[in-house]
Order: C-alpha cells, then sequence, then structure tokens
C-alpha cells in the first residue's frame, strides 16, 4: 500500500542523495550488502532482547534499502540482476529480523509466541511468491494493505513499544493473510485472459497462417515449372532431354 502511495515522491526525495552517493565511488551492490549486515546485527540485538537497540538498527538497515535504488539511477547502473539480488536480501533480511524476534519471544514470553513470526514470515513468503509468479506470466500482482514496507513499520512500533509487540504480530499475521488473498484474487481475474495467453495464440495463428500462406506458393510454383515443362520450342513437346554427360 505505502510503496504504491509514496514511491515516487520518496523516490524524488532520496534523489539528490543517489546523486552524492555517486562521488563516494559505492555500488547499488555495495548498499545492499551493507544493509544486510546491519540487519544481522539487529536480528541478534532483538534475540537477545534489547529492543530498542534493534530498533535503532533496523531503521539504519533501512536506510540502504531506500538509497541503493536511488544510486543505481544516478550511477545509470540499474539491472536484472541489481534488481533481483535487491529482492533477494529483502528476503532475507526479513527472515533475519522476524528470526530475532520469535528468538525473543521463546526467551522471553513462551516458546509457543515464538510461532507467531513465523506465521507472518510464512505467509509474506506467500505474497511474495504470488507477484513474482504473476510478473513471470505477464500480469500484475503488486498491491495490498500488508505489504514489506507497512511490516518494516509495524515492527519498528513493537520494537519501541514492547507490550505493544504481540498485539502488532497478530494484527501483521491476519493483514498479510488478507494481502494474499488479495494478490491472489487480483491475479485470478487478470488471469481469465492473461496477455501472455493471448499473445502465444496469436503467435500460433500466424505461424499458421505463414505456413498455409507457404504451402499455397510452393502449389503455386510446382504447377508453374510443371506448365512451363510440357511447353517445348514452338509450344509442342517437351525440351529433349541432355544424354549422359561425358
Amino acid at each position: 500500500m505505502f510503496d504504491g502511495k509514496f514511491r515516487a515522491p520518496v523516490d524524488r526525495a532520496v534523489k539528490p542523495l543517489g546523486d552524492g552517493l555517486r562521488r563516494t565511488g559505492l555500488s547499488p551492490d555495495h548498499l545492499t550488502i551493507v544493509g544486510a549486515l546491519v540487519a544481522v546485527g539487529a536480528a541478534v540485538a532483538i534475540g537477545a532482547g534489547f529492543l530498542r537497540l534493534g530498533l535503532f538498527l533496523v531503521v539504519l538497515a533501512a536506510l540502504p534499502d531506500l538509497l541503493d535504488g536511488a544510486l543505481a539511477k544516478a550511477t545509470d547502473t540499474s539491472s536484472q540482476r541489481g534488481a533481483f539480488f535487491d529482492s533477494v536480501v529483502d528476503r532475507v533480511t526479513d527472515a533475519l529480523l522476524f528470526g530475532g524476534v520469535a528468538w525473543y519471544l521463546a526467551s522471553h514470553d513462551s516458546p509457543h509466541m515464538a510461532l507467531l513470526p513465523f506465521g507472518v514470515m510464512a505467509l509474506s513468503s506467500v505474497i511474495s511468491y504470488e507477484r513474482a509468479k504473476a510478473e513471470s506470466l505477464g500480469l500484475q500482482a503488486k498491491g495490498g494493505l500488508m505489504e514489506r514496507a507497512e511490516r518494516i513499520i509495524l515492527l519498528c512500533v513493537g520494537l519501541l513499544f514492547d507490550f505493544l509487540l504481540v498485539p502488532i504480530l497478530w494484527a501483521m499475521l491476519v493483514l498479510t493473510g488478507v494481502t494474499a488473498v488479495q494478490r491472489f484474487v487480483k491475479v485470478w481475474k487478470q488471469a481469465s485472459v492473461a496477455p501472455i495467453t493471448a499473445a502465444k495464440i496469436e503467435q500460433r495463428r500466424s505461424r499458421r497462417q505463414r505456413r498455409r500462406v507457404n504451402r499455397s506458393d510452393r502449389r503455386h510454383d510446382r504447377s508453374n515449372r510443371m506448365g512451363g515443362g510440357r511447353s517445348g520450342p514452338g509450344g509442342q513437346g517437351r525440351p529433349p532431354r541432355s544424354g549422359p554427360s561425358t
């Protein structure tokens, strides 16, 4: 939800920062790696019970993730490889953070509560897969109530007010499930006549039509050759055969 509404304003806001980072010689991949390393520290701090420190590190880890796109545009190095790398690291970062939350709950609350962040991660992986699979089919599956930005924001609130952490995780679980259903319905409706399917059908029709035209042309050529062969010199008989070469 936030990604769709605030992506353009945020991109405009961080564009000058991307221009400044270009002079440092850093690449977008460097920022992505830095963010992942900071997220490891955040997960360890959360698991150890230092929630405020974990909150600070989560915010710190989000900054490189916010700036790597701006740096890629500023250095004109946007690529499919970079987008793939960034997406994979985002999933790993989420797993680390919620793994830290699960460790904290198992140590300070109840072992059963540790299943709550794992449930959030499981549903998060479903909505990520829905988008990835839909885009591979030429469909669009963005949007929903609880995307990654919303999960990180709510997690920060839970880390700041630890008495709200469990209720926030429950709300996150429900809203992530709703988002999974929203994306499923969105893709299901689009897939009634998927663009790539329609394109493939049209491509097959074009190939069949070309084959029919080629067969017709070949038959026409054969007919012309046979007609030319029957008319010899003066319009009578066949042309004389040449004898065996010596």
